[in-house]
């Protein structure tokens, strides 16, 4: 009996046992397929090495480091250049940079200025490894793309900051093509961070350290002028008069075009006519329906005085071309006028939607330029910049056809972002290399802001867009500002270099207190 109870309790004890292990045997097995499910089912979606495109958009942003052009032909040449030039180096013998700009615009505009910003940071990175009597540490150059809008500004600016503390060894960033709030608020965290940053083209006035003697953007330098400093040279140039000046502005704007429409107004205090505001799309890129707004401005500049002959324009590209579209079909055609905007203007220069019909009439339209190919040449200032400078990048230019140096894709310098964004990566180049002790092989990040105080006088950058002098909070002193003129044949013409304090810097170019 005591047998068969013994058997009977191990039989039951078994039973359980086994309906224990089938259980946690199906569990596991369940688990181990819904876990196998989702990874074969999820999307990969990585874009290239570095680069990803985030949760609920389309967009490949991040950093790059390999031959991955973004998805856009024309990068190609110029991208595959960077990656041969980054082989040529030596492990750790090297710090890196990268060019912050929208590599996935889609606006043909934008992409030209990106290509050429592209061309020019290369350039002065090959410049900086090639040409600089063996100087080091060498420059390894990398693509950030905070995508079009700059929307994905926050994941990119957290890659950049892991590679300041990684064999990357990041030091610097240059680019920051356009003056908008995704970019103002990518500045503003890099700088928080600790990172240098180098703006190439951006203008915006409170995109600038020195605003009200506040610094915001610690360690920001520019090598553009700031709106105020372009809209002073451009009063200089053209005797701006309050009493014959019309203005016309973006409404509700954006940093590039709020602080350019303010500018303007002060140079039209007391004007007897009202700014005429208009409403672009959010993404200024895109056509929207101010056409139709434009036509109706242009009845109101016919309804001026006839001694009102100007007219100052405060918004984007796209909607300048379509106001100067506009004013070719305005209803008096027999009065004159001269159209004075800002640098976005260089976008214009190959735009084929412009109707250079309008250009025929009289109706001349004028941008300050960040940059010219002509600014230097014939009867040039004898300080402020040099011909010496811009030879010695058109010489780079030449050879930049075929390899070593290339090939980069077709070049186009009218609108000065090929050159503005050579010599913002130049400037990069001196403030690492003056921040490396000798024994260094790199210098530590906060060293390299600390430089741009020292840019001046016999350390100024002696750029091919003009002489670079910062003055203590980042900002270029008297930068000289090319006067383009849009023609009726395309493309664009050089009138003359004006400063914004009305006259070219000294040659000590010492910026006053």
């Amino acid at each position: 009996m005591r047998r068969l109870w013994v058997w009977l309790r191990e039989d039951v004890w078994e039973i359980r046992f086994r309906r224990y292990v089938a259980l946690t045997l199906a569990a596991v097995l369940v688990a181990f397929g819904v876990w196998g499910g989702r990874t074969l089912t999820k999307e990969d979606r990585s874009c290239a090495p570095g680069v990803t495109r985030p949760e609920g958009s389309q967009e490949c942003v991040g950093v790059s480091w390999t031959t991955y052009a973004f998805g856009r032909p024309r990068f190609a040449d110029t991208v595959g250049a960077i990656n041969r030039e980054n082989h040529r180096l030596k492990p750790g013998g090297y710090v890196t940079v990268a060019l912050l700009e929208p590599f996935t615009a889609t606006d043909s505009d934008n992409l030209g200025d990106v290509l050429h910003e592209l061309q020019g940071a290369y350039l002065a990175q090959y410049q900086a490894n090639h040409d600089s009597n063996d100087q080091t540490p060498k420059i390894r150059l990398v693509l950030a793309n905070p995508g079009a809008s700059g929307a994905h500004w926050r994941r990119t600016v957290d890659q950049l900051e892991r590679m300041t503390k990684s064999r990357d060894r990041l030091r610097a960033v240059t680019g920051v093509s356009m003056s908008t709030d995704n970019n103002k608020l990518a500045v503003r965290e890099l700088t928080r961070l600790g990172i240098p940053v180098i703006g190439s083209s951006i203008t915006a006035d409170d995109l600038a350290n020195g605003q009200q003697g506040k610094d915001p953007f610690p360690g920001l330098a520019r090598v553009s002028p700031t709106n105020t400093d372009e809209a002073r040279a451009l009063a200089s140039f053209a005797k701006v008069s309050a009493g014959r000046a019309f203005l016309v502005y973006d409404k509700p704007g954006d940093p590039y075009t709020r602080t350019l429409q303010t500018s303007f107004a002060k140079l039209l205090k007391g004007s007897p006519y009202g700014a005429q505001p208009f409403t672009p799309p959010a993404d200024r890129s895109r056509e929207g329906t101010t056409a139709n707004t434009f036509r109706q401005i242009t009845h109101v500049v016919c309804d001026t005085a006839d001694s009102m002959d100007t007219i100052l324009f405060a918004g984007r590209h796209t909607q300048l071309r379509q106001f100067i579209n506009a004013l070719g079909d305005r209803g008096c055609q027999d009065r004159g006028f001269t159209l004075l905007t800002g640098d976005e203007g260089s976008y214009l220069t190959a735009d084929k939607a412009l109707h250079r019909s309008a250009l025929k009439g009289r109706l001349t339209v004028r941008y300050t330029a960040l940059a010219h190919p002509d600014a230097w040449t014939g009867n040039a200032p004898r300080t402020g910049g040099g011909a010496a400078d811009t030879a010695t990048l058109n010489g780079m230019l030449r050879s930049g056809i075929r390899e070593p140096i290339g090939p980069i894709g077709p070049i186009a310098l009218d609108d000065g972002q090929l050159i503005i964004a050579y010599d913002a990566m130049r400037l990069a180049v001196q403030g690492i290399r003056e921040a490396t002790a000798d024994g260094q092989e790199a210098p530590p990040l906060a060293d390299v802001g600390n430089q741009w105080t020292l840019v001046k006088g016999s350390q100024r950058v002696s750029g091919a867009s003009g002489w670079i002098c910062l003055d203590n909070h980042g900002n270029p002193y008297d930068k000289a500002v090319p006067v383009v003129e849009l023609t009726p044949q395309g493309g664009s013409r050089f009138v003359k270099i004006a400063w914004p304090e009305g006259k070219p810097p000294a040659k000590e170019c010492l910026p006053p207190s």
